[in-house]
């Protein structure tokens, strides 16, 4: 039976990997040796004591995977390796998304000369972590317009600004227990634009307290945050920013990262219910000889290849828009999300029925498949926000207030 299994076709049943470069698909199995060493053997067991491995990052830093660009990586590499690492642990895809593809990228984008000088190789190298703090208590999709944090200027006897003192608080914030730099959004005073600061993590007045009870992602610290009185310097605001529609590619570039999660989520969940269904006896045969867990198996492959073959297009859009062209509009990754959410819930309730009782124990892989698959759904815009910026582009008429 083993020997069988080693002729069964891969998860990426299309082979849209073989559009990587000959590069690039090296690289990308240093990273599943990586995972299947480092990671595969202790995920389940961090998920479940909900501890972050903080261990592993200096080998992570090694595979040299930050800004994949600058390492002369495409775009479609870089959905790979969130999803593959997704495949094995979605809290490690998040913690790497919330660090490489927010904070990160922010330095590089909107950070000064001075900022990414005295920070992004650090960064890039994970010998400093970072956050992106952007979520309040109240706020979370509309948090642009609602935002209640505030950050007021203290000028110096020449006029200019010298300092920032920041008061308010926020919530659901990724590493942000731990993390030695968050990227703070907070409503200037004066203007009512919201300004983006570089924080210290451990200044005066910065009090993280890390969010128990969750029922997914709990390998990923997210931190509730309170500022009181805060002071940042001036040489720490993003002096890039001027409002926060400056960071749309930004946002829009997390947001095609957390689709290509949902990607990953269905591929683990097809791992696991294909194994488990080749294996597990019942009734004397082995349940993949019943033609409903064939049935539900093939569903789980159509929704995730039909979500993979979405997020190549969407990657082709952004090689080429580094090449001159249009790129990926918002609308169409809006779309992305919403549909390979929807549709990576399906398939890992599907994985679930597939392992019966035994799929409700990390045990077996697929409990934590299932519910991190929530959290997926609802972060970098809900299933139901990105349905309405689609419908707004395709309708001419916005339903949200």
């Amino acid at each position: 039976m083993a020997g069988d299994r080693e002729e069964l076709p891969q998860a990426d049943f299309y082979d849209f990997e073989a559009l990587l470069s000959d590069s690039e698909r090296g690289k990308l199995a240093q990273l599943r040796e990586f995972l299947a060493a480092e990671v595969a053997p202790f995920a389940a067991d961090w998920w479940n004591v909900a501890e972050f491995p903080a261990h592993i990052l200096p080998a992570l830093a090694r595979l040299e995977l930050s800004s994949p660009a600058l390492h002369g990586y495409s775009h479609l590499f870089a959905g790979f390796v969130v999803a593959e690492m997704t495949r094995v642990d979605t809290s490690l895809a998040t913690f790497f998304l919330v660090h490489h593809d927010l904070f990160v990228q922010s330095l590089q984008e909107f950070g000064s000369e001075e900022q990414k000088s005295r920070l992004l190789a650090d960064a890039m190298a994970l010998r400093i972590t970072g956050a992106f703090a952007l979520t309040e208590p109240d706020h979370g999709s509309d948090v642009a317009g609602g935002m209640t944090t505030t950050a007021t200027r203290i000028r110096g006897t020449d006029g200019c600004a010298e300092s920032w003192v920041v008061n308010g608080s926020k919530r659901w914030i990724g590493n942000g227990t731990f993390c030695d730099y968050m990227l703070l959004w907070a409503k200037d005073t004066d203007t009512g634009q919201v300004r983006g600061f570089i924080l210290d993590a451990h200044l005066p007045g910065v009090t993280r307290t890390k969010i128990e009870h969750k029922i997914a992602l709990r390998t990923v610290q997210n931190a509730h945050i309170v500022l009181e009185n805060v002071t940042i310097s001036e040489a720490d605001r993003f002096a890039g920013i001027d409002a926060f529609a400056d960071t749309n590619q930004l946002l829009l570039g997390s947001r095609v990262m957390v689709a290509w999660q949902a990607v990953g989520q269905q591929l683990a969940a097809f791992d696991v219910a294909r194994a488990y269904a080749v294996e597990r006896q019942q009734f004397g045969r082995p349940l993949a000889r019943f033609q409903l867990v064939q049935q539900q198996l093939v569903q789980m492959l159509g929704n995730a290849t039909a979500s993979l073959a979405m997020m190549v297009r969407i990657a082709g859009l952004r090689d080429a828009a580094d090449a001159g062209g249009t790129g990926a509009r918002m609308e169409q990754v809006a779309l992305a999300k919403a549909f390979t959410t929807a549709r990576m819930r399906e398939t890992v309730a599907m994985g679930r029925a597939v392992l019966g009782g035994n799929g409700i124990v990390t045990d077996y892989g697929m409990a934590k498949i299932f519910a991190d698959a929530e959290a997926i759904y609802t972060y970098e815009g809900s299933h139901e926000i990105n349905t309405l910026i689609t419908g707004r582009a395709i309708t001419g008429v916005s339903a949200i207030v």
